[in-house]
């Protein structure tokens, strides 16, 4: 994978990630200076190929950007979240306490 572009689909509130013609997403809502991040889905085309994790570093990182309070709901953002400590400041510390917890 190479040249990733993250375009965030406002409309359908998601995050998509293109790659062969098939589109992985991340759904979400925004409120005030928080996103909450709800749930992943790969196309079973793309699964094993580290797109996932690629989309949702790349959503943290536009969170990070932008400076939002991250609320993830995802099982599979919080499991990116456990191996990636570098986007811990911008967690919601409620839900920080239960990553780290786990």
């Amino acid at each position: 994978m190479t040249d990733i572009q993250i375009f965030d689909n406002a409309a359908l509130h998601r995050f998509e990630l293109t790659e062969d013609e098939e589109i992985a997403f991340l759904l979400y809502s925004r409120s005030g200076n928080s996103i909450r991040l709800i749930h992943t889905e790969v196309p079973e085309a793309l699964r094993g190929r580290g797109v996932g994790s690629t989309l949702v570093g790349g959503v943290l990182g536009k969170a990070q950007d932008q400076k939002l309070t991250v609320i993830p709901l995802c099982p599979f953002v919080v499991e990116y979240l456990k191996s990636h400590p570098e986007f811990y400041p911008i967690i919601d510390p409620v839900y920080l306490r239960r990553i780290q917890a786990q």
